[in-house]
């Protein structure tokens, strides 16, 4: 999953707090870029892209986000973006004062039509000083829609834990391993039981479980880098491609070819 990102984007709309201003948005069209730097800020985000795949990463999580979703990022939470090939992406900062009824913690959802379309009508206001009344009660539908917000299953839980890091680290860098957990305990200077005891406590989920969402979301980032079925199933180390589309579609509830689709 290394990418060697060309340029950063840094946009301080995040840090503004203005209850004049509830809502500011940014869209732009970006190539291999990606945050100046992991940050939080007070405004919590709401950040989509229309077209490509952009990646998340939080503490805890990290997500891939394709053109079909989008990820909340609670005010606070520190986080960094990453763009790789072309993206358009749209993004809203939600200040304090409208955070009443907004979710608490950071988490990607699935894009409905309508969220799209209300965010798209808010970015051609083009951030003014102050809202008219129409504009005001586009925004109160706006926050409406975000405060029903339902998290999607398609994270990558991470921990800080020393021992656990290296292993998710060697993972991420070899997605085709076929090595078991018994590789990567010795590599961690523990026990394979200690290290699945581990992955059960600091992450929620089995090495096993973990190793396969891992590969699951190259998959999708690889979608949208729009290679083929054939070519992804071999990166990310099957044995032939019927049987990473039998899991895909297991996880997803679509084949490869159909997910990124309406």
């Amino acid at each position: 999953m290394n990418i060697d990102y060309k340029t950063s984007v840094k946009v301080d709309y995040g840090f503004e707090i203005d209850e004049l201003r509830p809502v500011t948005t940014y869209s732009e069209h970006i190539q291999n870029s990606k945050c100046a730097n992991s940050h939080a800020h007070t405004r919590a985000q709401l950040i989509s892209c229309n077209t490509g795949i952009m990646e998340v990463v939080t503490k805890n999580n990290i997500w891939i986000v394709n053109s079909l979703q989008s990820v909340w990022i609670a005010s606070n939470e520190e986080h960094q973006v990453y763009f790789p090939n072309n993206v358009k992406v749209n993004t809203a900062f939600i200040d304090e004062s409208k955070l009443g009824n907004l979710p608490k913690d950071s988490f990607a959802f699935e894009t409905s039509d309508f969220l799209k379309s209300i965010l798209e009508k808010i970015i051609s206001f083009s951030n003014p000083n102050i809202f008219t009344q129409q504009q005001n009660r586009i925004i109160e539908v706006f926050l409406d829609e975000l405060s029903d917000l339902k998290p999607s299953k398609t994270f990558l839980p991470t921990s800080q834990d020393k021992r656990i890091k290296l292993v998710l680290d060697t993972l991420m860098n070899d997605l085709s391993s076929q090595h078991t957990i018994d590789y990567y305990a010795s590599k961690s200077f523990v026990s394979p039981r200690t290290l699945s005891r581990l992955f059960n406590k600091e992450l929620g989920m089995s090495f096993g479980d973990w190793k396969m969402r891992l590969k699951l979301m190259e998959a999708v980032k690889q979608l949208g880098e729009n290679k083929s079925v054939k070519e992804i199933a071999f990166d990310l180390g099957y044995e032939n491609v019927s049987s990473f589309i039998v899991t895909f579609k297991k996880n997803f509830g679509k084949t490869p070819t159909n997910y990124l689709m309406k």
